[in-house]
Formats: structure tokens, C-alpha cells, sequence
């Protein structure tokens, strides 16, 4: 009788085999859970490395996932604006956003950014529904108004809080086995548009469904203990240590907006939230469905009180074996 070892087999087919095994875990847990995944960065300027991660969308839901995706597009925005001949204006960080702004912001993220999405994950055999402020809007907002140190109050034009998502339709739309595709440009009280930061109305979204996860994948690793030393990423934290490297100035402005959108997650009662980089061949795959995942994950600290739906660790080195 042939013995096993003289069958001939492709280099790296035993490999393949263990990591479907690791994944099959991952698999069986997150059935039909929802997974919330905010896409921005500059990753996204590159439609190769945009595309391998909608690949991975879809993916997620070919194996019984119910992925949600928020998008944003600052950098394809102020671009535009400046073939407009408009000067990109920032305000304690935040974009001035007057009507000619916002009218180009709109057209940008429904008409391109969403659009461009929507087909891809089309093609690759999944079935997206755009959502957005041209069509059938899901998020709600509030204007917002900043205050400088003196608590003086800023206006900033047309820019809002979200204070409300669309639960009831995200929900009835995942269901249904479609991947919801939401721009980021809510409509207020009166029926006006609002331009609203992407990674909080993200995190609204994860609060609002009750999702398993909140995914943000952009242009970053995720956080480090030293934000000038790629070796010192966390791979797990809690909020009250994210909480004091915010105090010891070790999380950059840029990443101000996207811990805001975990902890917006996690109070409303999102298991775990994850900050990962999309450029990483299949980041989003490996940070799902492998033991240690390749970004930083956020999540509350034991015993932290959480909303419930409607309403707006371990140590840093090492993971949940059950990757939730």
C-alpha cells in the first residue's frame, strides 16, 4: 500500500488546510452576527488595494457574516475641491463646510467613492445597496458647533453630529443577504444635509445595529504605546488604556476620530473594536479569522456599563483565543 508521504502535493497544501481549521472556529462563532467595517485612508486611492478588501467583504458574508460598510473620502474630497478652485479650510481639525463644499463632498462620496463600491462588491458576486443622502438616507444628524480653549463657540458651516442610524432598514437589509454601502452625509431635522466625520457615524452605525464588531480600516497599524515606534503596537487594550495614552499625548490627532468611533461603539454594547490597516494583504480576514489578528483591538473595561440598542483582556500583548 502507497504510504501518505509518497503522495505527491503542492508546497503549502498542508498550511492551507491548518489555516481553514483556525478559521472554521471564527466561522461557526460570527454566524450571522454583523460586522460593522468603516473604510477611509489612503488606501483607498489605489483601487487594487481598495478591491482586495471588498474581496474580503464579501468573503466575510459568503461564510455567513452580515458585513456593513461606511466609507469616507476626505482626501478624494479636497481634491476635487481643488480642481473647483476652492481652498480646503480645517477648523480644530475639522472641515469648514459651506454649501459649494458640501455640494462637492456629496458628489464625491455618492457618486464615486459609494458608486465605485456598490459595483465592486456587485462583481465579485455580493449584493450591495447603496444608502446615502441622494437615495435612501440612513444617517441623522445635528449641527455641530466646536469650542476653542477660550469655550468660545465655533461655527463651522454645514457639518453635523450623527445623533441616530437607520437600525430598523440596516438590519432588514442585512437579513435579506445585502451588504449595506453607506456615504457619509446625514440629513438633519428639517430635511437638510449635513457633512458628518465618517468614523463616528461608523461607530454610531456598530452602537445602533448591536454588532458583533466594529472593523475601521485605513492607513494605520492601529496604536502604539509610543506613536513614533512601530514596534510598541498594542494588539489589545481596554479604554481606560487607550484612555491614558490620549492623556500622555501617544495618540495623534488623526487617530482622535477613530477611537472616538470604538468608544461610541463599545458604550452601545459592540463586543470588540478593531483599528487595522488596510494596505496589509487581507487584513480584515486575518484580524476576523486568525488567533492574533494584525491590528490593535479596543475593547471595554471588565465590568464597563453599556446602552442598549437605539441609544445613541487582557494584557496588551495577547488575544481572546475565541477572537470575538
Amino acid at each position: 500500500m502507497e504510504s501518505i508521504v509518497d503522495i505527491p502535493m503542492e508546497p503549502g497544501v498542508l498550511e492551507k488546510a491548518g489555516v481553514l481549521i483556525e478559521a472554521l472556529g471564527y466561522i461557526q462563532r460570527f454566524n450571522e452576527k454583523i460586522v460593522v467595517v468603516k473604510l477611509g485612508g489612503s488606501f483607498m486611492d489605489s483601487r487594487d488595494e481598495l478591491g482586495k478588501v471588498l474581496t474580503d467583504i464579501v468573503f466575510m458574508q459568503a461564510v455567513g457574516m452580515r458585513p456593513i460598510v461606511v466609507h469616507g473620502g476626505g482626501k478624494a474630497i479636497t481634491q476635487a475641491m481643488n480642481e473647483a478652485g476652492l481652498q480646503a479650510r480645517f477648523v480644530l481639525g475639522r472641515r469648514y463646510t459651506d454649501e459649494r463644499t458640501l455640494a462637492i463632498a456629496e458628489r464625491v462620496l455618492v457618486n464615486d467613492i459609494n458608486a465605485f463600491i456598490v459595483q465592486s462588491i456587485n462583481k465579485l458576486g455580493g449584493k450591495a445597496m447603496p444608502l446615502h443622502s441622494l437615495g435612501s438616507a440612513v444617517l441623522f444628524a445635528e449641527k455641530l458647533h466646536l469650542s476653542d480653549t477660550g469655550n468660545r463657540r465655533i461655527d463651522i458651516g454645514r457639518v453635523g453630529q450623527v445623533t441616530r442610524a437607520n437600525n430598523e432598514l440596516l438590519l432588514a437589509l442585512t437579513q435579506s443577504d445585502f451588504i449595506p454601502v453607506i456615504a457619509p452625509i446625514a440629513l438633519d431635522a428639517g430635511g437638510g444635509k449635513l457633512n458628518v466625520n465618517a468614523d463616528t457615524a461608523a461607530g454610531c452605525v456598530a452602537a445602533a445595529c448591536q454588532a458583533e464588531k466594529l472593523v475601521l480600516v485605513s492607513d494605520t497599524h492601529g496604536i502604539r504605546r509610543r506613536k513614533d515606534d512601530p514596534a510598541s503596537l498594542l494588539r489589545s487594550a481596554t479604554r481606560t488604556q487607550i484612555e491614558k495614552l490620549i492623556a500622555a499625548s501617544q495618540v495623534g490627532e488623526g487617530m482622535l476620530p477613530k477611537v472616538e468611533a470604538c468608544f461610541i461603539a463599545l458604550e452601545g454594547g459592540v463586543q470588540k473594536t478593531h483599528i487595522i490597516d488596510g494596505r496589509f494583504p487581507h487584513a480584515l480576514l486575518l484580524e476576523i479569522y486568525s488567533d492574533r489578528g494584525v491590528g490593535t483591538e479596543i475593547v471595554r473595561d471588565s465590568g464597563a456599563p453599556t446602552r442598549t440598542r437605539g441609544s445613541s483582556r487582557r494584557g496588551a500583548r495577547g488575544r481572546a483565543k475565541d477572537g470575538s
